[in-house]
């Protein structure tokens, strides 16, 4: 598999220094990931308690509200996960650059995913972890994937996981991480999309959470 390695630096991250900020999320990111290649989606409050006690260390927290998510957030850093918001399914809101303000200022999450461009552009600009969904269901989701490398998200998610071949298309042809979800279940499919040059799975089974 190919990564992206950060040279670690000796200086220490301060409130005046965003960019250090930015390249220490990163690569605390991609170095959890390299650790354990598996991510925890969390969908509901039941799958919130499991991911507190499994042996993940990256988080996606797809479900919440405006109300609610920093309390989701803070428990899943206090287990000292990385939390990373899908800001397209917290309700109430917006698709607007805003949205991704209210996570940064409100919340203690490392990054978001979403779907939407704008909102990528600015957790990026924000010095959060950015990471592009894309779900492939036809070419010119292809092509939109392809896009990502003028965005230059810090990694591209792409659903349904059990296309190993694109897979490695996207990431031979865009040099940026990719991560892959959706109907994995089984250990080979995992290894499948592994080998197959994603950086990482995610998955809302715990049975999975444990491979």
């Amino acid at each position: 598999m190919l990564f992206f390695i950060f040279q670690k630096s000796d200086i220490g991250w301060e409130p005046g220094f965003p960019e250090e900020r930015r390249i220490r999320l990163e690569q605390r990111l991609y170095e959890a990931l390299q650790s354990n290649p598996i991510i925890a989606a969390v969908r509901d409050d039941e799958g919130l308690e499991a991911c507190l006690q499994a042996d993940v260390q990256t988080v996606f927290v797809l479900y919440g509200d405006i109300c609610g998510i920093a309390g989701i957030v803070r428990r899943i850093k206090d287990a000292g996960k990385i939390a990373i918001v899908h800001a397209d399914l917290i309700t109430g809101l917006a698709a607007k650059e805003i949205s991704v303000d209210f996570l940064h200022s409100t919340t203690l999450a490392d990054g978001i995913i979403s779907t939407r461009t704008n909102m990528i552009q600015r957790a990026k600009e924000l010095q959060m972890i950015a990471i592009l969904r894309v779900f492939l269901i036809d070419s010119m989701a292809f092509d939109a994937a392809l896009g990502a490398r003028n965005l230059k998200p810090d990694a591209i998610d792409i659903l349904p996981g059990l296309m190993p071949s694109m897979i490695r298309k996207v990431r031979q042809m865009t040099g940026i991480p990719v991560l892959t979800g959706g109907l994995i279940t089984e250990k080979r499919e995992v290894m499948q999309a592994l080998e197959a040059g994603a950086l990482a799975i995610s998955s809302t089974a715990p049975d999975v959470w444990q491979m």
